[in-house]
């Protein structure tokens, strides 16, 4: 399906009816053009797509009925005002703004809530974990030992948080870099896996890791810089590969059997080039591409996918939303904020 000239979505020929079959709808981000985009079902079971725009969006969490995002200088609480069997023209799940945080520009990746629904992100130009305030730009909760002081320099390019049972559990980062943008010198294997309760490093030697997810007992992440979707051997601190994806990866989420994964086309740019990923490209004959990957878990195979061309090329989060055959949400500036009103 084409959402507008310079913007192409196609998939796997399957790939609406898995959706259907999970009773499922997907969403994801990329900061590159600014866009949340959420994926469903029309009432002729083709797929729906939605758009919003905003400023460098990147963080995505979906929880119950809400949905949280991260932009350029703001973090974002939108709340489902529709109830079950409800529509809004022809959309069983519209998102609206509720809440939004001024943080600054932190450079926010992963977002999460805890057991107490306390909102936790990863503040990448701080390189610490931290939640929001009602008085100031961000409250500071964690660091990784390696980092000796809390400064706005990103350091070690701290990206991804991987929550169990409610609570912080583990973090990617590029580096154990301790000085300003050190990061951008051990992308090919200075990658590290941080035990945030342990406050210790428990795997190292990964490329540019991304999106560490617990899920079926098992500690999963993006070894971005080659291209491997794996799992991370906590005893030897060791990254298993499971399956090799043709792209940049970063997003990773889970439904059942099922992990859903971003890809990007690398940016022809210093901080991309010279990556593993090249290479396993080249070994491959395949060409970066940008879009999701449905995985089946038990086998590692790709089983259906999305694929987006034309202006994006770059995703960051994605999100599965249970129970939700095509959802839609309201943006900030056009007049159909002002008319969605509910009563609590």
């Amino acid at each position: 399906m084409t959402s507008s000239p310079s913007l192409e979505i196609t998939s796997s020929r399957q790939f609406p009816e898995w959706l259907s079959e999970q009773g499922i709808s997907l969403a994801f981000t990329t900061y590159q053009t600014g866009k949340v985009f959420l994926i469903g079902l029309q009432p002729d079971d083709r797929l729906s797509l939605f758009e919003r725009t905003f400023n460098r969006v990147m963080g995505l969490s979906a929880i119950g009925q809400s949905l949280y995002l991260s932009s350029l200088f703001q973090l974002w609480r939108f709340e489902n005002a529709l109830e079950p069997g409800q529509l809004y023209q022809g959309y069983d799940r519209l998102y609206v703004p509720q809440v939004g945080y001024t943080t600054g520009d932190l450079d926010v990746h992963d977002i999460a809530l805890d057991a107490d629904n306390r909102i936790l992100f990863v503040n990448t130009l701080f390189g610490c974990l931290a939640t929001v305030s009602d008085t100031h730009s961000f409250v500071p909760l964690w660091q990784p030992p390696f980092l000796s002081k809390l400064a706005a320099e990103d350091r070690c390019h701290l990206n991804g948080l991987a929550m169990d049972k409610g609570q912080p559990c583990y973090v990617t980062a590029i580096s154990q870099s301790d000085v300003a943008d050190g990061w951008r010198d051990r992308r090919h294997n200075g990658g590290v896996v941080v035990d945030v309760p342990g406050n210790q490093v428990i795997a190292t030697g990964l490329s540019m890791p991304h999106s560490p997810r617990c899920y079926q007992d098992k500690l999963w992440l993006l070894n971005s810089g080659t291209g491997y979707f794996g799992t991370i051997d906590r005893p030897q601190g060791k990254f298993e590969p499971i399956t090799f994806c043709p792209g940049y990866l970063r997003g990773l989420a889970f439904w059942e059997d099922y992990a859903i994964v971003g890809v990007s086309r690398p940016r022809h740019n210093k901080t991309f080039s010279g990556l593993a990923l090249d290479d396993n490209l080249k070994i491959k004959d395949a060409e970066a591409r940008s879009g999701l990957l449905v995985i089946r878990l038990t086998t590692g195979d790709i089983v259906h996918w999305l694929r987006v061309e034309g202006i994006v090329e770059e995703l960051y989060d994605v999100a599965v939303l249970p129970g939700v055959r095509r959802p839609m949400a309201i943006g900030l500036i056009t007049d159909e904020i002002r008319r969605v009103i509910t009563v609590g």
